[in-house]
């Protein structure tokens, strides 16, 4: 007889992404898309002037985190992002912690990304079509200085 789910494991089947919650200090704001979630370790090559191979030994360097581009709808009256744009200074800027959450069907976050002094490096205005029927989209590139991921 087939399983009809009803009774199937929360551990089988993978989280979809489109349920998901953006935090910025403590405001919740909302977002299309969030994109660029990854960090890397740069590879440092190494190999001794007495060593019997003739290759390098590669070992981990430096860890390097990219940049997180979030997309979002644009509303009368909300400049938030060129807000926060316009307090940069020079070497000043507000770092602000950002905590991108992927929610499970009842909300409660099941996977935590939270971005360490994140601040914004560029801000894209949508485009304007005069024959375009989609909805006016922002950008935001934001920088940070490393990612902790915590899974509830």
């Amino acid at each position: 007889m087939a399983d009809d789910g009803a009774a199937q494991s929360t551990s089988v089947w993978p989280l979809p992404k489109f349920h998901f919650q953006v935090k910025w200090d403590s405001e919740v704001m909302s977002f299309q898309e969030v994109s660029g979630l990854d960090i890397e370790s740069q590879p440092i090559e190494y190999r001794s002037g007495d060593s019997p191979v003739f290759s390098t030994v590669k070992m981990p360097g430096i860890q390097k985190s990219g940049n997180v581009t979030m997309k979002k709808g644009v509303f009368k009256g909300d400049n938030k992002f060129w807000d926060w744009y316009n307090q940069i200074k020079m070497n000043t800027v507000k770092r602000i912690p950002v905590t991108i959450s992927l929610l499970d069907e009842s909300g409660a976050p099941t996977m935590v990304w939270t971005l360490a002094n994140a601040w914004p490096t560029k801000i894209s205005a949508t485009d304007l079509k005069s024959d375009g029927n989609e909805v006016a989209i922002e950008t935001i590139e934001i920088v940070h200085e490393g990612i902790t991921i915590a899974n509830s």
